[in-house]
């Protein structure tokens, strides 16, 4: 019988760190990926995300949350990409990591974007699934650049970007939801990365070169 990543190649990729485990949400993950986002995932009122998504009533959260993870799969085009990555600990799903790009083919250039629940952070994770993704994104994408934006208040956010090498790339004011935030870009190349100590490893790449038609990855 076909498999779901043969039919979809993205469903096929798993990167593998030293604690985590990153691969697609499935549809089966979404209630899981719910529960992580019901439990808490930043202060309230004190959103970090352009979209305050998580701060929407549970009988609200989850069919937005649902509908994004599907909008991203219909969206996703070789030139234009956004891949949600559930992140697991120990067989439990502690976030979202994504990875996205528009124009990948002449810009090389990807953004990404987390959560974690509050019970995962302050433990190392964000640092450890951002390096899995910008590792994947220089070494098997052939990226050049990849960039970042937090509030210029999200210290966390930031610490994480410092910590791997982002070099600061210009502030702007923003509108999140009804506030207006002042956001701090980040710019990262794979000479500037420090890389972190252990080697990702990663299953299912060739189906999604394949499928994005990338050359020599």
């Amino acid at each position: 019988m076909t498999s779901l990543a043969e039919i979809w190649p993205p469903f096929g990729l798993t990167l593998t760190t030293p604690r985590l485990t990153l691969r697609p949400v499935l549809d089966d993950d979404i209630p899981s990926a719910v529960a992580a986002a019901r439990s808490g995932v930043h202060e309230p009122g004190r959103s970090p995300f352009s979209m305050p998504w998580a701060e929407l009533p549970d009988d609200e959260l989850a069919p937005n949350m649902a509908q994004w993870y599907w909008r991203c799969r219909a969206n996703f085009t070789k030139e234009s990409w956004t891949l949600l990555l559930g992140v697991w600990h120990e067989d439990e799903l502690l976030g979202v990591q994504d990875i996205g790009a528009k124009n990948f083919h002449t810009l090389k250039t990807v953004s990404t974007g987390s959560w974690l629940k509050r019970s995962a952070q302050g433990q190392g994770f964000g640092k450890e699934m951002r390096a899995a993704v910008v590792s994947y994104a220089f070494d098997y994408l052939d990226a050049e650049v990849a960039e970042s934006e937090a509030a210029v208040w999200n210290q966390q956010s930031l610490g994480v970007s410092t910590a791997l090498g982002y070099e600061l790339n210009g502030i702007f004011r923003d509108g999140w939801g009804e506030k207006v935030e002042t956001v701090q870009r980040v710019h990262l190349t794979p000479t500037t990365f420090k890389r972190p100590t252990w080697t990702l490893k990663v299953q299912g790449h060739e189906g999604l070169k394949t499928y994005l038609k990338l050359q020599g990855s």
